[in-house]
Order: structure tokens, then C-alpha cells, then sequence
């Protein structure tokens, strides 16, 4: 059964780093769920600081992914409705049924926002291209977290391959 499980977490752990560049899934998160199945085989003792500490991170990246593109317009000059353009380009990118929403919601979102808070056209751009560095910022830290997750399983199995694998 152990065997089956550590699977499980694996498939956890791989589905996690993919879902760093989907919006379907949330990176860390999945990869923190792979984390704990890894934890509940019997032949390894649940250490449960270490899931714990592992779970806050986990959701203090997925609460940063949905507020990193809003800092990136404010930094290249939006302004409040620039962010809340942002925010919600990003809502609406996940459920659009086009290719690239996540990418390209954002971004329209700040260049609407701003556009309708009477911004000029330069001013505008520049701030959507702040959303797009801050959702590419956003998706470079899910992804080490999630390989940061996926070192430490491999580093779990490591220290319990006896246990796990006494054929």
C-alpha cells in the first residue's frame, strides 16, 4: 500500500510543477497535497511542522499569485484601476475558453483599467506590460517552489528507502 501512495504523491508532485504554467491547477498547492500522502504511508513518520510550514508557504504563493500581476501594474506607473483591471483580467482570463487567457487577461484588464481612468495610450501599455512581468514573476516562483517540493520528496524517499522498498 505504501508503494501505491508514493505513486500517488509523485503523480502529486509532477501535476503540481505542471500546474505552475496552467491556471487550471495551483502549483504548490497540488505539490504540498503530494507532500502530505508521502506523510501518511506507514513507513514514514508524519513530521507535522514539516507539513505545516509546507502548507503556509504553499498557500501564501497561491494567495501572491493573484496579487503579484496587480503589484507589477502598479510599479511600471497604473494606477488603482489599473490593479483592479488586473484582478479582474486574471478572474475572467481563467474561465475564458481562449488560449492564453491567464496571459492575456491580466494585461488587457490593466490596458482597460487604465484607458477608462483616462490614461494615455503609452501610460496604459506600459502599465499592462507591468501585469504580464508580474504574472511571468508570479509563474517563475510557483515553479521553484513546486521543484523545491519535489526535491524534498525525492529527499524523503532517500532517507526512507529501506523502509519503503524492504522487498
Amino acid at each position: 500500500m505504501d508503494i501505491i501512495l508514493v505513486i500517488v504523491a509523485a503523480l502529486f508532485i509532477v501535476l503540481g510543477i505542471i500546474g505552475s504554467f496552467l491556471p487550471v491547477l495551483p502549483g504548490p498547492l497540488t505539490s504540498w497535497i503530494g507532500l502530505l500522502i508521502v506523510h501518511l504511508t506507514e513507513a514514514i513518520p508524519m513530521d507535522r511542522s514539516f507539513v505545516i510550514i509546507t502548507l503556509v508557504i504553499a498557500i501564501l504563493i497561491w494567495v501572491l499569485d493573484y496579487i503579484i500581476p496587480a503589484i507589477g501594474t502598479k510599479r511600471f506607473g497604473g494606477t488603482r484601476s489599473g490593479m483592479i483591471g488586473t484582478t479582474l483580467g486574471l478572474i475572467v482570463g481563467l474561465f475564458a475558453p481562449i488560449p492564453g487567457g491567464i496571459i492575456i487577461g491580466p494585461f488587457v484588464g490593466a490596458l482597460i483599467g487604465e484607458l477608462l481612468n483616462n490614461a494615455d495610450s503609452k501610460t496604459a501599455f506600459k502599465a499592462a506590460f507591468g501585469s504580464f512581468i508580474g504574472f511571468l514573476t508570479s509563474t517563475f516562483i510557483k515553479f521553484i517552489v513546486a521543484v523545491i517540493y519535489l526535491g524534498l520528496f525525492i529527499g524523503i524517499l532517500w532517507e526512507y528507502k529501506s523502509a519503503l522498498f524492504s522487498f
